[in-house]
C-alpha cells in the first residue's frame, strides 16, 4: 500500500470518528471549539492601556509614569494623553513642585533626622500651609529628599524610561492652543498633537482606560 493510500485511509477514519463525535453531542464539541479558539484569541492578544492624565505636580507625575512603565515591562501597548495641567510632564525641563494645600491626606514626612521623627505624620493645616511663605517649597524639597533615601526613581528617569519602552506620548492640542504653548516648549518624543475626539477611540479599544 503507498503511503498516499495510508494517509486518505487515516485521514477517512479520522473524518469518521469526529463525525460520530459531533453527531453523539454536538453542544459539546462546538463548545469545546469555541473554548479553543477563545484562548487561542487570548493568548495572541497584546493588551493595552490608555491613560488620561491631567495633573502637574510633582506627587501627581508618579502614578500615571509608574503604571505605564510597568505595564509597557509586562508587554502592553501603553498610550498617555497629556491635557491640561498634565502637559507639564512634557515639558523639555521639568520644574514641579508638590502641593499639599487642599490635600489633608498627604503626609508630611521629614526625610532626615532619627527614625522615630521620619516616621511621624506631619499633616498641616491648610490654614497653615496657605499662609506660610514658600511652604510649597519646602514640601517639594521633602519629598524629593524622601524618594531619593527610598531609592525611588525620579519623573525624569520614569519619563526617560516610558520612552525607551515605546509608550506613546499624546498631547492635547487643544490645550496646547488654551494655554499659548509653543510645540517647541515640550519634548520632542511627543507622538502625536491631536484633540480628544482623536484620542478617544484608542481608550475605547483599550483593555484598561484611566482618568488621572
Amino acid at each position: 500500500m503507498s503511503n498516499l493510500t495510508a494517509m486518505n485511509e487515516q485521514n477517512l477514519q479520522t473524518g469518521g470518528e469526529l463525525a460520530e463525535s459531533i453527531a453523539a453531542n454536538p453542544d459539546a464539541w462546538f463548545e469545546k471549539k469555541f473554548d479553543e479558539q477563545m484562548q487561542k484569541r487570548e493568548d495572541e492578544h497584546t493588551p493595552s492601556m490608555a491613560i488620561v492624565v491631567t495633573k502637574g505636580t510633582l506627587d501627581w507625575a508618579y502614578p500615571p509614569f509608574i503604571l505605564a512603565s510597568t505595564a509597557s515591562a509586562l508587554g502592553w501597548d501603553v498610550s498617555l494623553f497629556f491635557t491640561f495641567y498634565g502637559l507639564e510632564l512634557l515639558k523639555k525641563d521639568l520644574h514641579l513642585e508638590v502641593s499639599p494645600l487642599g490635600n489633608p491626606a498627604m503626609p508630611m514626612k521629614m526625610p532626615f533626622g532619627p527614625q522615630w521623627l521620619q516616621d511621624i505624620n506631619w499633616n498641616m493645616p491648610n490654614a497653615l500651609m496657605a499662609g506660610v511663605p514658600g511652604f510649597e517649597k519646602v514640601a517639594t524639597t521633602l519629598m524629593k529628599k524622601t524618594v531619593s533615601n527610598k531609592g525611588v526613581a525620579s519623573i525624569e528617569e520614569l519619563r526617560s524610561l516610558c520612552l525607551e519602552a515605546e509608550v506613546q506620548m499624546v498631547a492635547c492640542q487643544m490645550t496646547v492652543d488654551l494655554f499659548g504653548y509653543k510645540q517647541d516648549d515640550f519634548m520632542p518624543e511627543v507622538a502625536e498633537w491631536v484633540g480628544a475626539a482623536s484620542f478617544l477611540p484608542t481608550a475605547q479599544k483599550s483593555d484598561v482606560t484611566l482618568f488621572i
